[in-house]
């Protein structure tokens, strides 16, 4: 299982928030490419960028913050937040990002999911942000009763083979997963599922493995040093128990 450090960008500065509440913030540095290189330093080999500001607003707003982080560190990297358009795509694409996560356009455009999905492929992500099963998108403050799971099937058919499920209620929380709702996303899905939200100590991250999903995004835990970045990459690589 593949373990992502979050990085969250607001007005440039790294924070936190607690179940996507703007009011709920706590910054963690001003400087989100320094984050990032100390993660690389501790052994990660990917990075989740997401740009807040982008994500409520509609257009990405941290592209530069994204840009410093792409020229400081070397390992992968996949942004999220405000991305609504293939010029959107391109442009962080060309940047040097790895990995794009779309939103908000896979609640109310499944065809341009399907456009860009076939053109950049396994580079496109989605990411299912929802409360209770269903799916909230602008920054989580639009909530809809668009369904995660039939959202998720019906883009895998449109040829999407990566999906980020978060539980809205959990991220930021520190009061555990939903294993329940990744394991039936694993379950429906059978690949290519990250889980994001409520990890709070190692024993969430080898619970989530045990689900089957192929990765894991940690932000407060790491934050908080309620797990350190060596005991979170040991519980992606151990073995369910026998």
């Amino acid at each position: 299982m593949i373990l992502f450090p979050a990085i969250d960008i607001r007005g440039g500065r790294c924070v936190r928030l607690i179940e996507g509440d703007f009011d709920r913030e706590t910054v963690f540095g001003d400087d989100p490419a320094a984050m990032a290189a100390q993660w690389e330093s501790q052994g990660a080999s990917w990075i989740h960028i997401v740009d807040l500001d982008g994500a409520r607003d509609g257009m990405p707003r941290n592209a530069g913050a994204v840009r410093e982080i792409r020229d400081r560190v070397g390992v992968s990297i996949q942004v999220g937040g405000g991305i609504r358009s293939e010029s959107d795509v391109q442009r962080y694409l060309e940047a040097g990002v790895d990995r794009v996560v779309l939103g908000t356009i896979a609640i109310y455009d499944p065809d341009l999911i399907e456009r860009i999905a076939g053109q950049w492929g396994d580079r496109i992500a989605v990411g299912l942000d929802a409360r209770n099963g269903k799916l909230a998108g602008s920054g989580w403050i639009d909530q809809t009763e668009s369904s995660a799971l039939n959202t998720a099937l019906d883009l895998r058919a449109r040829g999407v083979e990566t999906f980020i499920y978060t539980d809205i209620t959990r991220d930021g929380t520190l009061i555990g997963p939903n294993l329940a709702e990744i394991t039936h996303m694993v379950q429906a899905l059978h690949r290519g599922v990250i889980a994001s939200g409520g990890v709070s100590q190692q024993s969430d991250l080898v619970g989530i493995r045990e689900t089957g999903a192929e990765g894991v995004i940690v932000g407060r835990a790491l934050y908080d040093g309620r797990v350190t970045m060596a005991e979170a990459l040991e519980a992606a690589k151990r073995e369910k128990a026998v």
